[in-house]
Parts: C-alpha cells; structure tokens; sequence
C-alpha cells in the first residue's frame, strides 16, 4: 500500500498538494479550531453558554443552507476564480471576528467563517480529487483530507500560543493576513503546474456514466429521487452529527466521565493520528474494492466508542473513545465521497457534495442544540453515549439496504 502511495504522488504532487493545503485551511472553521476561542468570545462580549451556543448554531445552519446553492458552482466556475472567492470570503470572515464588539458581528463572522471555512474549502478541495481521479478516487480524496488531521494536531497549539501572545482578536488578524499571502499563491501555483502536467490515469468511462443504468442524468435530481440515498442518509450524517455534539458539550461530558481536561487535550492527538491513519488506509482499500462495498462497515468503529463509553469508565475509555471516533471520521470520507461519484458519475458531483456539505453542516448546528436539550433535561453522560449508539445500530441496518446492494437492482 506504501508502494501505491509514493507511485500516485510521484506522479500527482502539484494537485494532491493543493488538496491537502486548501483542506488544512478549512480548519480555521472547524469547531475543534473555534472552540479555542468561545471562553474569549463569552467573557469579552458578556454571554452566556446558551446565548453563544444559539448564536454558533445560528450561523452554522446559516451557512450550511447556503452551501447547497454556492457549492454547485464549482461546477460551472475555473477552480481558480473558485478558489479565490474561497480565499476572500476566509479573509473576511476572520477579519470581522477580529473587530468583532457585540453579538451580531460574532454571528456575522461566526458565518462566514463555517460557510468557507468547514464549508466551501474542503468541498473544494475534495470536489476537485473526485474529478481529477477515477482509478485513485479513494486515495486522492485521502491524501487531501490528511489537512484534517493535521490541523487537529497542529492548530490548538497554534491558538492556544497565539491567544496568549497577541490577544483573541490580533489572532483572528493574523489568520487574515496569512491567508491570502501564504495560501493563495502557493494554491494558485499548483493549479497551474497540475493543469500543465500530463497524466494517464484519468478514466472517463468511469465518470461520465452513472454505475446505475438509469436513464436519469446523475444530477441532484437524480439523487434525492433515489430511495436508496434517504436510506444511507443517517450513516452518512452521524460522524459530523455525533462528533460535534460531543466536542462542543465537552465540559458536560468531562465531569461526568471523571475525565479532566488536560486529559481530553492530550487524547486529540491519538484522535488526529488515527484519523489520519484510518483515511490513507480506507482509501487505498475504496480504489481496491468500493465505496458501495466498504460503506457499510464505516460506522463499526463509532459504534464501538459510543457502547465503551456508555459503559465502561476510566481514563483508558477517553483514549480509545477519541481513537475509535478518529478512526470513523477518517475512514467515512474517503468512503462516502467515493460513494457519490461511483452511483452518481462525476458530471454533476459539485452540485451533489454541495448538498451533502450542506446536509453536514446542518446536522452539526442541530447537534449541540439537541444534546444541550437532553442534558438540561437530566440525561447523564453515559445515558447519552447509550442511545446514541442506538442510533448508530439503526443507520447501519437502514444503510445495509442501499447501496451495498446495487448489484441486485440492475437489470
């Protein structure tokens, strides 16, 4: 598999690059990423938890309708007049946050930075792979997505240092300034020597026809009428789903499960490591078997954690809940995205990840607001983990009908 690797990226570095780079970006809107800075934005503007988590999940519900209608533009639009817009609508998000003063300018930048941070730059840069690749679809989207874990490695140290440096909001400044002058040129750069160089690999017949003999044309229409995509929706939105109501509610979780959080920081890095590991691992597997075959495996790992830690404590169980969490999330991507592009052919996949990005950032903003309910309401730490495996249980048995089970439907 190592083999395999250093081959595909020997020969496509100009463009596996540009994904891993415009991934990484994506990070500043990440909630791992932000959630550095909520004690900074609570004292200084005087909010309450409820006020600054409505307001988070405002902007990020926000953002995620909006993705459905921007994100199919890629699309249409050359990938560096995309990417520029990507940069601009980044630089001003974090500017905004930088002079922010009072809750509508929070809300405001708040938005802007989900919609091109967690948004439109890893859509991007995942978009692009999925087009650029059909024999190496699985492990172009993997190298890419490396940006996630490397920013959950790097990133909170980044903030951390820079919050007690330069202040919260000469931080958002510098991410400001650097993203236009670091990221843009060098992305620019990359898309031009990728365009310029020759390569083999593409397949067309692989991306121009649906693998389901519909007469259909593959676009969003197609997808939505398909019942087999309502029956894979829930596996395909409970890692965001999960993942982020847990990070997000994490100073519920931490006392209840006798986890303090140094503790919980240090498991970060196995959760980046092991997201990283499980991606480059999945994808070379999707180019070897499918994205069809592989997707109803993908929740096993999440099932795993969210069943130890309903049941079991001890610091060990925050450890090997982080790992096994890593492990879903970097295995879902290169599996889910593949998915897309082998049912649905690649002539309409922007549109179709712009919708699927925006059904993810919509179930993020709905995860904190239904976890804070059930926690105001008595649910304990255990109880929840409990039923969210429950949940977990019924998506795999939902997702066991859809398309693992294409071969059945042809005719």
């Amino acid at each position: 598999m190592i083999r395999e690797y250093l081959r595909f990226i020997s020969h496509s570095w100009p463009i596996l690059i540009f994904g891993v780079m415009t991934v990484f970006m994506g990070n500043f809107g990440q909630s791992f990423f932000i959630s550095w800075f909520g004690d900074s934005f609570k004292e200084s503007l005087g909010l309450s938890a409820t006020s600054y988590g409505t307001a988070y999940s405002m902007a990020t519900l926000a953002s995620g309708l909006l993705i459905m209608w921007i994100g199919g533009s890629i699309d249409k639009v050359s990938l560096e007049k995309f990417i520029l817009f990507c940069t601009i609508g980044l630089s001003l998000a974090a500017l905004t946050l930088w002079q922010t003063n009072n809750l509508t300018t929070l809300v405001v930048g708040l938005f802007l930075l989900r919609f091109f941070g967690q948004g439109l730059f890893p859509h991007t840069a995942i978009t692009t792979m999925m087009k650029r690749f059909s024999l190496n679809r699985g492990k172009g989207v993997s190298v890419a997505t490396t940006g996630v874990p490397l920013g959950e490695i790097i990133l909170p140290s980044i903030a951390v240092f820079f919050i007690a440096q330069f202040g919260w909001q000469q931080s958002w400044l510098i991410i400001a300034v650097s993203v236009p002058l670091l990221y843009l040129p060098l992305a620019l750069f990359l898309i031009k020597r990728a365009r310029n160089q020759k390569y083999a690999e593409h397949d067309p017949t692989l991306d121009c026809e649906p693998s389901k003999p519909l007469k259909e044309d593959g676009s969003r229409r197609t997808l939505l009428a398909d019942y087999r995509f309502w029956l894979v929706l829930p596996t395909v939105l409970a890692a965001p789903f999960i993942v982020t109501g847990i990070f997000i509610h994490q100073g519920f979780f931490l006392p209840q499960m006798g986890w303090t959080p140094m503790l919980f920081a240090n498991c970060f890095v196995f959760y980046g490591i092991a997201h990283w590991l499980s991606s480059m691992y999945t994808g070379a597997l999707v180019d070897r078997f499918s994205g069809r075959q592989l997707l109803k495996y993908y929740p096993i790992p999440m099932l795993m954690a969210l069943l130890l830690a309903s049941q079991l404590t001890g610091n060990w169980v925050a450890y090997a809940l982080l790992i096994l969490l890593g492990i879903a999330m970097g295995s879902g991507s290169p599996i889910i995205n593949a998915l897309w592009a082998e049912v649905y052919g690649t002539k309409y996949l922007g549109r179709i990840r712009a919708l699927m990005v925006s059904l993810g950032v919509i179930s993020t903003s709905i995860s904190p607001i239904l976890f804070g309910y059930l926690i105001d309401n008595g649910i304990t730490g255990s109880q929840l983990f409990f039923w969210l495996a429950v949940y977990i249980l019924l998506a795999m048995f939902f997702a066991f009908f859809s398309y693992s089970h294409e071969k059945k439907l042809k005719i």
